[in-house]
């Protein structure tokens, strides 16, 4: 098992996953639930994706290795894995319209950062982040069972073009 290294920000939309491939399946597989042929699809869909993906970009790529896969297909299995806290489900500050976006969990938390003017989304993970949901627990007397955090403001790219 490799170390998570102690802060990562993402180069692109997502931190590169350290899970490995299939990692959904097993955890599905260990769990007893069946996975019919059509939901394998969803869930390779969901492990190799490199961006958030909304239900309808889930779908066009299912479709695409399997044409059989149907909207109802899609929709039951991204509510198995959000039931069973294999998959968040996001509305990245609504950016993007009030579509929601989909993503299988890492190791940690992470924080989604998104500019507000050009919508490009990356992920933070910090020993800070770890830190401030360890007091938050301790404040409020609460375990932590999830976190979703998400910032907004204008990058470096926009802020260069106004």
């Amino acid at each position: 098992m490799s170390v998570t290294p102690a802060h990562r920000v993402s180069t692109g939309e997502r931190i590169n996953e350290q899970a490995p491939p299939g990692h959904l399946q097993r955890e599905l597989t260990a769990r007893r639930i069946r996975l019919t042929r059509q939901r394998r699809v969803v869930v390779q869909v969901m492990e190799s994706a490199a961006r958030h993906m909304d239900a309808e970009e889930i779908l066009n790529l299912a479709q695409q290795i399997d044409k059989g896969i149907t909207r109802v297909t899609v929709y039951r299995t991204l509510d198995l894995l959000k039931r069973h806290g294999l998959i968040d489900e996001l509305d990245l500050l609504h950016l993007r319209g009030h579509r929601h976006y989909y993503e299988s969990h890492g190791e940690r938390d992470h924080i989604h950062v998104a500019c507000i003017s050009c919508g490009k989304v990356r992920e933070v993970e910090s020993p800070l982040y770890e830190e401030l949901k360890k007091q938050i627990a301790s404040d409020c007397g609460i375990e932590i069972s999830i976190a979703r955090t998400e910032i907004g403001g204008i990058c470096d790219d926009c802020r260069a073009k106004s």
